[in-house]
Parts: C-alpha cells; structure tokens; sequence
C-alpha cells in the first residue's frame, strides 16, 4: 500500500526536556494537540511522558487527566533526523500512535496496528490512503 507522508508542525509550548533518568530509563515528552488511540484505547490531547518499562514494552502517561496506557512494542532501525518526534497514522479525523523516535532517550519504537486502526483503514480505503503526522517530543 502506497503510503503519503504529511508534516504537520505544531508549536508546543509545553514542550519540555527530559527530566533526567528515571528507574526503567530516560522519558520522551510531548504535547499531543489532539485525540489519539494507542492499541484499542482513546487518549485525550495534552502533555504526555513516555517511559520505556522493558524491551518491548512502553507506558504512555497523562499525569493532568491520570490517564496511563501499557503497550506493547518492537525495536525499530529508524531514526529522526530532525529530533525526536511521535509519528500517527491518521485515518479521516482518527489518529494511531505508530512509532516514537527518540534517540537520546534511547527509544526507537514502532506499535503494533491495533483491531481499531484496522477497522479505520478499512473504513478509509476506498477513500484515501492513510496520512503520517509527526508531533515533536524531547
């Protein structure tokens, strides 16, 4: 399947740095300006901090909306060339964490395709391909 990338550049003012070494390692940080699902959750926009627990799996935290999600994930040989960025498949209005690249956190992750992003793409095939959107994160 032919896929079309899209930029989307985003001012985030409460971008923030790492904060420093955690116990299971460094955390990606990050505003999301929108709704997003990671596996079969919905998680609301905001300021999100993403640890990495073991090798194959993330903790996707909102500590404002107390909201957390464990997920699965596999190594990925990509690297951000500008950054370290959150990488969604959108689907119509829908929006599907993908990958996370951030080297200086050492986490370079690609998510498995949920049961509801299947179902969105399906929904969406005749109607489009499937667009990327690139958000920053330290």
């Amino acid at each position: 399947m032919k896929r079309i990338t899209a930029t989307a550049l985003f001012t985030l003012a409460a971008l923030v740095t790492t904060g420093g070494v955690m116990a299971q390692g460094r955390a990606v940080r990050a505003t999301v300006p929108f709704d997003f699902t990671v596996g079969d959750k919905l998680l609301p926009a905001g300021s999100y901090e993403i640890t990495k627990n073991s090798a194959s799996v993330i903790e996707v935290r909102n500590r404002d909306k107390q909201v957390a999600i464990f997920a699965p994930t596999a190594y990925t040989t990509e690297q951000s060339r500008n950054g370290s960025k959150l990488v969604f498949d959108k689907y119509g209005d829908r929006y599907f964490l993908s990958e996370i690249l951030c080297a200086p956190s050492a986490i370079n992750v690609s998510l498995p395709t949920s049961k509801a992003e299947k179902q969105a793409r399906m929904q969406r095939a005749s109607l489009q391909t499937p667009t990327q959107v690139y958000v920053a994160a330290k």
